[in-house]
């Protein structure tokens, strides 16, 4: 057999041109590993920096230290900048993406939020309780004494821990006097309760600490308290001079949502996305009204046994249905995460609004519950990239984790939660009617168009059967936080449509590829990218960058 010369040349030519492809992207793959790898340092570079350095042993939230800072900040985002991402895979665009929002963030907060300046709330140094969310809703200081992470009775280093933390606390209370020097009324006035409930708070801990403490302890604990005193004194009196707005404005809100918390919706369109949702939340429960209209109504638990029994039941139910029902991977830590938070009998005189639902059936609140699953995936099988690990911060993470639990309200009940019990889909209609209207109301006193006071009215009136009218200082609660983190009181339900979408652009691209949509495996991929904005999740889960695109053009 003879082989040409040409042929064996031509095949030649084909092999090395082969190679030289291969080496190609092998080394394309190489360099933009390589940027990654530059990214993830930067990462590391901003998380150290965002901590504020120390003056007096508590953070320094001065003006001078802000603006001696701020240039290396910009660096730090020049540095960002420079990175060229345009052959990096999705989800390494989505990392920078991540970095790009928390940058956005520091710069939000130091040209307009300035927390530290308008906001006493901000000063609340003492947390009884861990938040079901990533972190504290809210902006919080960096030197917050997580009570809740201790382990009574204290061992002798966690006293001493304890103590030093403490004394931390006494000397931000005295640097706040300096600090504060916004004219924000309401941040004000509605602040001051926060920084009394912390003086409470610490005699808690004193009958924590027991009368064995030690010396230094309990000193440390009198000392902030007395501090603590003295700057509600000092807010009380300053208050009267306080009468300017304070919401940011319609252009700072959009912006923020657009910029910091990736969310693609402007101010305007969360008012009619708002409003849409209220409208079909009554609708929806006249509907289920006239369905269920002659079944007996739910009735309330009675005493502690009966309450007991009830979460009992519920918690089982719930968990059977998730995993017979193929909705998510159920994890064996899934189940003691939610009995955690089971809840306890109340008398109806002390109910709240969710105390009220929970006490006819816990389910719904349950569903939105699976904040402790996210968080016990974080505990469990925290996210291998360290970017996603832990919490985001300033809130980013809002729309994620409030959306999402919001969102498993309504879809666990579509999927047949309920479909035993049809009253309970009633409380499902009149939690989503609650947080439309609550979140409608926190976007007009962030416009300036209401006080919060107006606001809360809208929350109140429009949340069906008066169950916001039971317990005023719910009402209050959330009025203030919504002022305090703008897009915290509307992502409950811009985060449900941020990823009802997703779900959709899902379904349809597995439609187009010719598979089957399989909601375990939509939450399951949801969980595994971690808590992150969700138009950055549909971007790793489809492929779809518009909304980024659109946010980063405007």
């Amino acid at each position: 057999m003879k082989i040409s010369c040409n042929a064996t040349s031509s095949k030649l030519k084909l092999i090395v041109t082969y190679l030289f492809f291969v080496a190609f992207l092998c080394s394309h793959s190489l360099y933009a590993a390589d940027k990654h790898s530059e990214l993830q340092s930067l990462f590391k570079q901003w998380r150290s920096f965002e901590m504020p350095p120390k003056y007096k042993t508590a953070p320094d939230y001065r003006v001078q230290t802000f603006n001696k800072r701020y240039q290396a900040f910009q660096k730090l985002k020049q540095q960002l900048h420079s990175i060229d991402i345009n052959n990096w895979s999705d989800t390494n665009k989505v990392d920078w993406h991540i970095l790009l929002a928390e940058m956005n963030g520091f710069d939000f907060n130091h040209r307009i939020l300035k927390p530290w300046v308008r906001d006493p709330a901000f000063y609340k140094s003492i947390w009884m309780a861990q938040s079901d969310v990533p972190a504290h809703e809210g902006p919080t200081h960096h030197g917050a004494v997580e009570v809740w992470q201790y382990q009574f009775p204290l061992t002798n280093a966690d006293e001493v821990k304890l103590s030093k933390a403490l004394l931390a606390v006494v000397a931000l209370n005295t640097q706040a006097k300096v600090n504060l020097t916004g004219n924000a009324r309401e941040l004000w006035v509605t602040g001051i309760r926060d920084i009394k409930t912390q003086i409470n708070d610490l005699s808690s801990l004193q009958t924590m600490v027991g009368d064995d403490s030690s010396k230094q302890l309990k000193d440390a604990i009198i000392k902030t308290k007395d501090s603590t005193r003295n700057l509600v004194d000092w807010l009380e009196q300053e208050g009267a001079k306080k009468t300017g707005p304070s919401g940011i404005g319609k252009e700072n809100y959009t912006w923020y949502q657009q910029n910091v918390h990736m969310s693609p919706l402007t101010w305007q369109d969360e008012v009619r996305l708002l409003k849409r949702e209220l409208d079909r939340a009554w609708s929806s429960l006249k509907l289920e009204e006239t369905r269920n209209r002659l079944l007996p109504p739910l009735v309330s638990v009675a005493n502690d046994a009966e309450y007991d029994a009830l979460a009992d039941q519920s918690i089982k139910k719930m968990m059977y249905f998730l995993k017979e029902q193929e909705i998510v991977t159920v994890k064996d830590y899934f189940e003691p995460a939610l009995r955690a938070h089971k809840g306890r009998f109340v008398p109806e005189k002390g109910r709240h609004f969710f105390y009220i639902g929970s006490h006819l059936n816990p389910l719904p609140l349950y569903s939105h519950f699976y904040h402790w699953f996210e968080l016990a995936i974080m505990e469990h099988e925290p996210h291998k990239n360290p970017m996603r690990k832990g919490a985001l911060l300033y809130n980013i993470f809002d729309t994620r984790n409030e959306g999402v639990a919001t969102a498993v309200e309504e879809m666990f009940m579509h999927a047949g939660l309920y479909d035993d019990n049809p009253r309970a889909r009633e409380i499902v209609w009149i939690l989503i009617a609650q947080r439309a209207a609550r979140g409608l109301g926190s976007l007009f006193a962030h416009a300036n168009e209401m006080t919060m006071v107006e606001a809360g009215k809208i929350h109140m009136n429009w949340t069906p059967r008066g169950w916001m009218k039971t317990e005023p200082e719910l009402l209050i609660f959330e009025q203030h936080l919504y002022l305090r983190q703008p897009g915290y009181g509307t992502s409950y339900i811009t985060g449900k449509y941020l990823l009802e979408r997703t779900m959709a652009d899902y379904a349809k691209m597995k439609e187009d590829q010719g598979k089957k949509f399989i909601l375990r495996d939509f939450m399951d991929e949801l969980n595994a990218i971690g808590g992150i904005p969700l138009s950055l999740v549909r971007w790793q889960m489809t492929g779809l960058d518009d909304d980024v695109k659109q946010m980063l053009n405007n």
